[in-house]
C-alpha cells in the first residue's frame, strides 16, 4: 500500500464547484470507452475561471492544451471544495487527469463521499489555509501514516487531519471493492 503521495501542487481558491471541476458540456463522454474517458481528464478543472478572485496561481491551466493528463497530482484548495451539484463525474475527471489527492479546508459532503465511494482521489483536510502559502508547482509529499504534508520546495511541514478508513477505501478502488476485499459483501466470482 502506497503511504507517500508525492507530486506537484495545483492551487485553487475557495468554493470550487463541480461545474468548474468538469463543466456540464463535457458530461457526454462514455465512461466505458477508453478513448472517451481520456476526455474527462482533458477537461478537468477547465471550468475554473483563470481570473477568479482568490486564485493565487494566475494563468496556469490544470491540463495543457492538447494533453489528457495534468502534471499536477496534488490539488490544494480553500474551503467548500466540490460544492454545487452531486456530479460523480467531478472526482472521476480529476482521477483521469492524474490527480491522486486533494487537500482542502473543507468539502461539500456529497463530493467528499463521491471521492471515497468511487475510489477516485483521496480528500485530505487541513485546518490551515494552505492555498495561501503553497504555490502551484511546489513539490509536495503527503505522508498518509503520519498525516503530514511536506512542502519540499519551501521546506515546510503541516499537520493534516486523520483520514481513518478513507485511505483504504480509496486504495481498494471504492466502497464496493473495499467491501468485497474485506468479505463485507458477496464477491462477483462464481
Amino acid at each position: 500500500m502506497e503511504t507517500i503521495i508525492q507530486g506537484k501542487a495545483y492551487v485553487l481558491g475557495k468554493n470550487i464547484d463541480t461545474d468548474q471541476i468538469i463543466p456540464a458540456e463535457h458530461l457526454v463522454y462514455s465512461l466505458s470507452d477508453p478513448e472517451e474517458v481520456k476526455l474527462y481528464g482533458k477537461y478537468a478543472l477547465s471550468g475554473v475561471p483563470i481570473d477568479q478572485a482568490g486564485l493565487p496561481t494566475g494563468q496556469i491551466p490544470f491540463v495543457e492544451e492538447g494533453d489528457f493528463a495534468s502534471p499536477y497530482t496534488i490539488i490544494v484548495a480553500g474551503p467548500n471544495f466540490g460544492c454545487g451539484s452531486s456530479r460523480e463525474h467531478a472526482p472521476f475527471a480529476l482521477k483521469v487527469a492524474g490527480a491522486k489527492a486533494i487537500i482542502a479546508e473543507s468539502y461539500a459532503r456529497i463530493f467528499y463521499r463521491n471521492c471515497v465511494d468511487g475510489g477516485f482521489v483521496i480528500p485530505f483536510e487541513t485546518t490551515e489555509p494552505l492555498n495561501k502559502t503553497v504555490m502551484t508547482g511546489d513539490e509536495l509529499a503527503i505522508d498518509m501514516e503520519n498525516n503530514t504534508l511536506t512542502n519540499l520546495t519551501q521546506n515546510v511541514v503541516t499537520q493534516l487531519r486523520p483520514l481513518g478508513d478513507v485511505v483504504t477505501i480509496v486504495q481498494a478502488g471504492g466502497i464496493f471493492e473495499y467491501a468485497r476485499k474485506n468479505n463485507l459483501m458477496a464477491s462477483n466470482e462464481a
